[in-house]
Order: structure tokens, then sequence, then C-alpha cells
């Protein structure tokens, strides 16, 4: 998944990818944030935007903190 963003969540700058088995990576966040649901985390090419919106509405964070949970979750499971 690309989609570009900046600090506040704002598209542009840094390119961001999710990588690897997304499945494998879906379980690891919903583990760590038992809030999530497997709808909250449910992956669809070309609707990244959906996915972050909703994991930022069910764990209160902003579009910076949720690509950072991303990140530190595939960079850990996976």
């Amino acid at each position: 998944m690309d989609t570009k963003h900046n600090a506040d969540g704002k598209k542009a700058g840094e390119l961001f990818k999710v990588k690897g088995d997304w499945k494998k990576q879906s379980s690891a966040l919903r583990t760590k944030y038992p809030k999530l649901t497997s709808e909250d985390v449910k992956y669809e090419t070309g609707k990244e935007t959906d996915l972050f919106k909703r994991m930022e509405t069910r764990l209160d964070k902003n579009r910076g903190e949720i690509i950072g949970i991303l990140k530190t979750n595939h960079e850990a499971c996976c």
C-alpha cells in the first residue's frame, strides 16, 4: 500500500508502504490493540485512506500516529 503523507497526516512528501503478510500484521495489530475489529484492519488495495480513517477513529489517534503504529507493527512482526 502506497500513501504519501506528512507529519500531520496530510498527503505529501514521504512515501509510505506496508509490505509483507497483511493477515499476519493485522492479527498482530488486533492483539496489541484489542479495540480494533477485523473490519477496522480490513485492507483493500487502493483504499488505504479508508484503513487509516477506521484505525484513527477506533484508536483516537491522528494519521501520523497510525502510520507510526503500522510501521512499528511491521518491523515487530514481519
